[in-house]
């Protein structure tokens, strides 16, 4: 924990770029703004945490002669369920295609076959288009790729393991951010464009894919600063994460679907065939809600994933870190089954942001899973995450550089108070158990399946925990929480990723956006 007696004092920088966030989206960020100046980009702990780093499927791009961006549209739209922002999603997939052919140009090396590259399927992808990198590495070996390049540039100043606090903003302007470096320092950052990279909040949830420093940091500083929110209902689950002993999980990729993997019940029956045309390979929310469905038949807690079609060759090269993975739990995947279940993966909502990642406040942008571009609508299609991290980084550096700056006068503040309020009275020990307990909360009555009586539960207990505390860091989090289940209360169908039992069907009532800002309150904007 911080000692505010052991803290030096302020450190002033000024930099033309602010990047808060160190995955895809930050890190491309960083990397192409140096192009037109200055950069600081700042990670609350290392270049490798993130989850980009732990992507496994790949990133989608219409290179095929049999694909076109257009069928790459189409499927994302119906992957959207009726809430994808068309011209985002025409952007990503006309704009996605020529940002992967220049990663590839500047010597991005993608997994190859004998005429050309292999191109994988994944749910709700009707064609071939997913590349990969090392296997079931993809966002490992991008990271490496675009991290090597930023660490070349002069202009570009890493500073990890420091945390951003509050932005630097009069709700109208943002000049930068106030962040604390390694618990000891405090810096304050001038820029002239503030990009927030953060990742999502996923790993709030009991079971998650996510690393665990994924609890809406970003979506928090720009919530508090008067950006709006959107979409905070829609939080994607994962259908395949490895249901080990004690709780333990990992990412199962959908890649292995993909290659013909097959879900199976405990009762050995094949389940796909009744819920899908694309069987295995279906968009993830039906996938999920399948698996959800087996679960309650059956009586267990899982299903099982079956690679009886696959090669050992593919599946030790191919799919060698889950083979790996796997075989350290006891379970030789080339010989016996997975035992699978949904967790939670993708925050979908977040910061609202228009076409070129700018939000409404002035000079500050966000990118990446942090954002809601309303390409994703209700449920996101599996690989277009690292596509848009490319596609609107980009966007949002030549916006910024567009953008004439005003000056939005002296910012006057007291760091000590800042991080004061950031700690509150708890000690660290105190503050786990707290999040700890959020977790159990969200993941019982805010996670796959909900309905009203759950819901009005998890504000009550979230609102009782938020009355009087003084800890910042904590109420920010419980903010968040908050409007997700707020949200998720309002929206009475079953859409997407959205699931309300006592709501089992799509409404067209709901074919909009709530879109929550902390002065002015909860909006409804159509599609």
């Amino acid at each position: 924990m911080v000692n505010l007696k052991d803290l030096q004092s302020s450190t002033i920088v000024r930099t033309d770029f602010l990047i808060i966030g160190s995955g895809l989206a930050g890190l491309y960020s960083a990397l192409y703004a140096s192009n037109f100046g200055s950069v600081s980009l700042l990670t609350k702990s290392t270049l490798v945490e993130s989850n980009s780093y732990w992507a496994q499927g790949g990133i989608a791009a219409a290179l095929d002669s049999d694909d076109s961006p257009y069928h790459h549209l189409e499927d994302t739209i119906e992957a959207g369920r009726g809430l994808s922002n068309i011209k985002a999603v025409e952007i990503l997939v006309g704009e996605g295609k020529k940002r992967v052919e220049e990663l590839i140009e500047m010597g991005m090396e993608f997994d190859r076959g004998t005429t050309g590259f292999d191109l994988g399927l994944e749910g709700g992808h009707r064609k071939r288009r997913v590349l990969h990198a090392g296997g079931n590495a993809t966002g490992r070996e991008i990271l490496n790729f675009i991290i090597k390049r930023v660490k070349e540039i002069d202009n570009i100043k890493l500073y990890e393991n420091t945390d951003a606090l509050q932005l630097i903003s009069n709700e109208n302007m943002c000049a930068g951010a106030i962040a604390i470096k390694d618990n000891a320092e405090i810096i304050e950052f001038f820029s002239k464009a503030t990009v927030l990279a953060t990742g999502g909040a996923c790993a709030l949830y009991q079971k998650t894919t996510n690393p665990k420093g994924s609890v809406g940091d970003g979506i928090s500083l720009a919530y508090e600063s008067g950006a709006d929110l959107m979409d905070m209902e829609f939080a994607q689950f994962h259908p395949t994460v490895f249901h080990g002993k004690h709780g333990y999980s990992f990412l199962i990729s959908e890649a292995l679907r993909g290659e013909g993997a097959i879900l199976y019940n405990s009762n050995g029956y094949r389940f796909m065939r009744g819920y899908h045309e694309l069987e295995e390979l279906a968009p993830r929310d039906i996938v999920t809600k399948a698996i959800l469905n087996e679960i309650n038949k059956t009586g267990e807690d899982y299903v099982f994933l079956s690679l009886e079609g696959l090669s050992e060759t593919i599946i030790k090269t191919r799919f060698s870190n889950i083979y790996n993975a796997c075989l350290k739990h006891g379970i030789d995947i080339t010989k016996e089954e997975i035992p699978v279940s949904p967790a939670a993966h993708y925050t979908i909502g977040g910061v609202k942001t228009g076409l070129m990642g700018e939000t409404n406040i002035g000079s500050l942008y966000a990118v990446g899973e942090v954002s809601c571009t309303g390409v994703h609508g209700a449920n996101r299609l599996a690989s277009n995450s690292l596509l848009e991290c490319i596609v609107f980084a980009k966007r949002a550096i030549d916006s910024a550089c567009a953008e004439s700056t005003s000056d939005i006068g002296p910012f006057k503040y007291d760091g000590y108070e800042i991080i004061s309020k950031h700690l509150g009275d708890d000690t660290e020990g105190i503050m786990n158990e707290k999040i700890k307990d959020i977790s159990s909360s969200i993941n019982k009555d805010l996670g796959i399946v909900r309905n009203e009586k759950g819901l009005e539960s998890v504000l009550n207990f979230l609102n009782n925990m938020k009355s009087g505390l003084n800890n910042s860091k904590l109420i920010n989090i419980l903010d968040i929480c908050i409007i997700m289940a707020k949200a998720a209360l309002l929206r009475k169908e079953t859409r997407g990723s959205h699931i309300r039992e006592d709501y089992p069907n799509k409404n067209e009532r709901y074919k909009i956006h709530f879109v929550w800002n902390k002065n002015a309150g909860l909006r409804e904007m159509s599609t």
